[in-house]
């Protein structure tokens, strides 16, 4: 028995009984029970678990926390720019920043949710070291030096916040993320490169190829491994492709988590491409190169922008092979900019958890 294998029987037994084997069928609506799940009483509310980093994250928590009470963050743990890139070189922490962003999108709408929301993401100004430092950070920095626990830390941080929900990162250890990259360098177009670093990747010029962890078997957290083996549904997207949304599963325990649950999987695509590691993509292209990471896991649902889908056909195509549906819903901002409107994605995604595998309602 491997070390991962022996990690991941621990990991199980944290979970319900009833709740550690794959949904089977792909596409059928069918009730918890007749998936092997447990009974969902009358008016109870889905376990969402929501993955990701970013604004894209953010995002996706803004429309979740409308519709459920029961709410996970994961977040992606291998950011190395600005305020978090200097807490994890200077204290050799985790990058705080997107958990930061996950905490903030959770918070109430009342005014000590909104208050709490505008405070962690302020950041100084000034011509001193404290230049650009969010104030969330440094607040999550301090927990986890008192306290010696990211989870216990970042849960004390919702508390304060009243947050909407819970937010773990991904993996215990910080993660750098490496790309290989073609015709990064413009007078070498052939020519495949490594680039290494999140920011990095995030902003590369050529044509990324495939991104991978250092270190490559990281550690998951155990507390999210049992979130994703007892939820209803897990929510991938939308988010930096590269950066923020793949490196999920490229966390080995992660991914036999998100292959081994009986929750129901959405994947929530980006309205536009990133400029710089998915330009040019069409919305088929980011399915094509997630299954390229993960060949063997399979979706119930992706959800696109209406209008931002040209090619219905080879989306559905592209889906059908991950052994999703096409959801297509209007899910952005009327004002034109590329972002989620929150209300629109919380409708979108109350739909997609009504017609796939719903028992009665869950408000």
């Amino acid at each position: 028995m491997t070390e991962r294998t022996r990690r991941l029987g621990m990991l199980r037994r944290m979970v319900p009984e009833g709740r550690s084997s794959r949904a089977t069928a792909e596409g059928t609506a069918r009730p918890a029970e007749a998936r092997g799940g447990r009974p969902r009483r009358r008016g109870a509310q889905p376990k969402v678990v929501a993955l990701g980093g970013g604004m894209g994250l953010s995002a996706s928590l803004a429309a979740l926390r409308r519709i459920t009470g029961d709410l996970t963050a994961v977040v992606t743990v291998a950011d190395d720019g600005g305020s978090s890139g200097r807490l994890r070189d200077e204290l050799g922490v985790l990058p705080p920043g997107d958990l930061r962003k996950a905490l903030a999108a959770l918070c109430g709408d009342d005014e000590w949710g909104q208050t709490w929301a505008r405070v962690i993401q302020h950041r100084f100004q000034s011509k001193g070291d404290l230049h650009e430092h969010a104030v969330g950070n440094l607040l999550i920095v301090a927990l986890w030096e008192q306290l010696g626990d990211h989870v216990q830390a970042l849960d004390l941080v919702g508390k304060l916040l009243g947050a909407h929900g819970r937010v773990l990162p991904m993996s215990a250890v910080p993660l750098e993320l490496q790309a290989l990259v073609k015709g990064h360098d413009p007078e070498r177009p052939d020519d495949v490169d490594t680039v290494r670093g999140q920011a990095n990747v995030a902003l590369t010029p050529g044509e990324v190829q495939s991104v991978h962890l250092v270190p490559n078997d990281p550690p998951a957290v155990p507390e999210a491994v049992a979130a994703v083996l007892d939820a209803d549904w897990v929510v991938l997207g939308p988010g930096s492709w590269f950066s923020s949304v793949i490196p999920h599963l490229l966390v080995p325990e992660l991914l036999d988590a998100l292959m081994t649950t009986k929750a129901r999987k959405v994947l929530s695509l980006n309205l536009a491409p990133q400029p710089g590691e998915t330009e040019g993509f069409s919305p088929q292209r980011h399915l094509e190169v997630l299954g390229r990471h993960a060949p063997k896991l399979a979706l119930d649902v992706v959800l696109a922008d209406e209008a931002a889908v040209l090619d219905r056909d080879s989306l559905t195509e592209a889906a059908k092979r991950l052994g999703a549906a096409v959801e297509l819903a209007p899910v952005a901002r009327t004002d034109g900019t590329p972002r989620h409107d929150p209300e629109l994605l919380a409708a979108a995604y109350d739909r997609i958890f009504r017609m796939h595998g719903r028992i009665g309602p869950w408000r």
